[in-house]
């Protein structure tokens, strides 16, 4: 298992070299740069500026320049938030959105599951047709349409929740933007939870138990449940990636300060280390995520080894 994990991790590293390369490239190949402004520099101070960040050497040196400050975890300095580097900027974002993150995937895991669970027990009653029907609902549904129905029935109607902005450590303001997030995904395991569900309830394993005579709920628990994971085991893996690096449309309407807000930013004004820098983090995340969903099916499922 270490020897795989070591050869994952090392297997990793030409993955985001091609993700720095390939972002890198085509930022650069985009007309314009990040001092053009609609009031034009005077020529001296724009050389002295592109001088200050590197910008005036060959592309193929500031490439090689790039990627040893990023070997060596320097993302670079921000050309748009002047004085600041990526990573102070990576630093205060990240944060908030591991926070919502979390909580989001552990709202969708918890009632998602149970959702799945009960469909399957309950397959083809009215308690099925009903709960796979809000599931199909939480899919079709686009964030931008729940996120603000959630502020205006929990904030606006009933005041039981702040409509937005953000305060470390409260409860009541990570509520609406993690119930948002979680919307699409619970959705999804539920779906996925009660068709693995089903699978599972018909393998000759469970016929056995019954027949000699367990209790349904001990043969859930104890003998369906731990196999049906393992579908929902490999959806997590860029479900994690995807809840923690969060949304930009739950950041705007809830007012979150994550990194996505940067990540448009710098889009949009050609910051170009700060756009890489980003696209770099998520590549990590992403990998580091499907590693660990790997690594979760040996624990889940004794026949699986990972050997080389």
């Amino acid at each position: 298992m270490l020897r795989y994990a070591t050869l994952r991790l090392l297997g990793a590293i030409p993955t985001l070299l091609v993700i720095a390369t390939l972002a890198f490239a085509l930022l650069h190949s985009v007309p314009g740069g990040p001092f053009d402004t609609a009031k034009s520099l005077e020529p001296e101070i724009k050389r002295n500026i592109e001088a200050k960040y590197h910008l005036d050497e060959s592309l193929p040196r500031q490439y090689v320049r790039y990627l040893l400050q990023l070997a060596h975890g320097d993302l670079g300095p921000s050309f748009q938030y002047r004085g600041t580097s990526v990573n102070e900027l990576v630093a205060t974002g990240f944060p908030v959105d591991l926070t919502v993150g979390a909580a989001a995937l552990l709202i969708a895991l918890t009632i998602g599951g149970a959702i799945g669970c009960i469909a399957a027990l309950r397959r083809n009653s009215r308690w099925d047709f009903f709960l796979m029907g809000v599931a199909v609902l939480g899919i079709s549904i686009p964030l931008f349409v729940i996120a603000p129905l959630l502020i205006l029935v929990f904030a606006m109607w009933l005041r039981w929740l702040p409509p937005g902005d953000w305060v470390s450590g409260s409860l009541s303001h990570l509520a609406l933007p993690a119930l948002a997030l979680a919307a699409p995904y619970t959705a999804s395991i539920a779906r996925l939870m009660r068709a693995s569900m089903l699978e599972v309830l018909g393998s000759p394993f469970i016929r056995t138990a019954r027949s000699k005579g367990l209790p349904g709920s001990a043969i859930v628990l104890h003998h369906a449940l731990r196999p049906a994971l393992l579908p929902l085991i490999s959806y997590l893996g860029p479900a994690l990636a995807g809840v923690v690096t969060g949304s930009i449309v739950i950041e705007t309407v809830f007012g979150l300060p994550g990194i996505g807000r940067y990540f448009t930013t710098g889009a949009l004004n050609r910051d170009y280390t700060l756009v890489v820098g980003i696209t770099v983090i998520y590549g990590a995340l992403i990998v580091s995520c499907n590693l660990l969903v790997d690594l979760a099916y040996a624990l889940l499922d004794p026949r699986v080894r990972y050997q080389r």
